[in-house]
């Protein structure tokens, strides 16, 4: 099947209390695990690309190797999704360019300058044809992702009194909110976290009293959560184990991010976690084979385990597996 926008896989998602995994892609080999593992799994998905990503590996070349996975695997609903689009004219570019869904994200504007700037691309988006869906976003999340960068103490919470008139004045199709994820591997300090009976540190819960009042507010509307990763400490480790130096890398529990996507969370962003995969792979292999130099001996391995870190999110974080039928 072509590429498709996330209208059915939102409406589906939320009806029966799953989320539709957003995965951030900048090379063949992340995209090939990812959707190797939806394949497999029979789930639908979206491959997200920030503006950052297009400046590494350019517009046309991540559009091909989407439209390669496409043909790879036309069984899935796979959408492409512009990740943080800074500007009407990235957003326009996507929308020409063949992406399937754009973020317009105008959250650091005051409250009108965000609603018109998000209402010029949804305007935009809508009247293309194929129609592309729009994901506005509403409170700032703190941390670093590509070039969205926010000091801690500076993010703020959505409000839920502002969802309604945001959502009607936009005509956006999803909002992002704000409930105390972060963007990075370094979502939480060790003075934030408390520390459990295992000697884990235990970061604070996310604010899903705010989730549950946007919820309220608009029943029925597909909400996003950006900064879910969940930063695999086995890979924090293979990473500190190799070489590298994250100390305190700290993401967002997955039964937190499960219970949001029973609720009406239907898409959840997930970067770090393949990041890490990848990154720790190719340490440990380098110091387990120092002679070795073709970057398929070692990319092959990591793709491998971006596929297994999709299988998991899939099943058991997400709840999409076997999804992928109801939102063709």
């Amino acid at each position: 099947m072509a590429l498709v926008n996330t209208k059915k896989m939102f409406e589906q998602a939320y009806k029966n209390g799953y989320a539709i995994g957003a995965f951030n892609v900048n090379n063949m080999e992340i995209v090939q695990g990812i959707t190797e593992a939806c394949k497999e799994e029979n789930s639908p998905v979206i491959l997200q690309v920030s503006k950052g990503a297009r400046a590494y590996a350019n517009h046309t070349y991540l559009v091909k190797l989407v439209e390669a996975a496409v043909k790879e695997c036309p069984e899935i609903p796979i959408a492409l999704h512009l990740d943080h689009g800074p500007d009407f004219e990235t957003c326009k570019a996507c929308i020409d360019g063949g992406f399937t869904s754009v973020m317009i994200d105008g959250s650091h504007l005051p409250f009108e300058e965000n609603i018109a700037l998000t209402k010029k691309v949804v305007e935009y988006a809508h009247a293309h044809n194929p129609y592309v869906t729009v994901e506005g976003e509403l409170g700032t999340l703190a941390g670093i992702e590509d070039d969205v960068k926010v000091e801690a103490g500076n993010e703020s919470y959505t409000k839920p009194e502002e969802v309604i008139e945001f959502v009607e004045r936009t005509g956006v199709d999803s909002l992002a909110i704000a409930i105390g994820t972060s963007h990075g591997a370094y979502k939480f300090t060790p003075e934030q976290c408390t520390v459990n009976e295992d000697g884990i540190l235990v970061p604070p819960p996310l604010r899903f009293d705010i989730l549950e009042a946007v919820s309220a507010k608009l029943p029925g509307f597909p909400i996003v959560l950006h900064g879910s990763s969940s930063v695999p400490q086995d890979y924090v480790k293979m990473v500190n184990e190799n070489g590298g130096k994250m100390p305190n890398a700290i993401g967002v529990p997955e039964a937190q991010l499960r219970e949001a996507a029973a609720l009406s969370v239907c898409k959840i962003n997930i970067d770090s976690d393949l990041r890490l995969a990848m990154t720790g792979t190719v340490r440990k292999f380098f110091n387990e084979h120092p002679d070795k130099f073709d970057p398929r001996e070692y990319l092959k391995p990591a793709r491998a385990n971006i596929k297994e870190i999709v299988r998991h999110k899939l099943i058991n974080v997400l709840g999409c597996a076997g999804k992928a039928d109801e939102c063709k």
